[in-house]
């Protein structure tokens, strides 16, 4: 988990940008595949990634019961 800021909320320890830019850096974006990019665990990368999608900044289809992720 990352440090707190000056409100005593946590900080994440990846930035987003972390995430999207593993999005582009590989041919096929899956969770584990940007999870292992970025460093983190499988279910932090979900998170995160569900996040992204949520937020509009992602596209997330399944494909063979994984999720692969594309910048929109």
């Amino acid at each position: 988990m990352g440090d707190r800021d000056d409100d005593g909320q946590f900080t994440p320890e990846y930035e987003d940008k972390a995430f999207l830019s593993a999005i582009t850096s590989l041919s096929v974006a899956s969770t584990q595949s940007v999870a292992d990019e970025v460093g983190c665990s499988y279910d932090l990368a979900y998170r995160r990634l569900k996040a992204l999608n949520d937020e509009g900044e992602v596209r997330k289809e399944e494909v063979g019961g994984s999720f692969v992720w594309t910048l929109l």
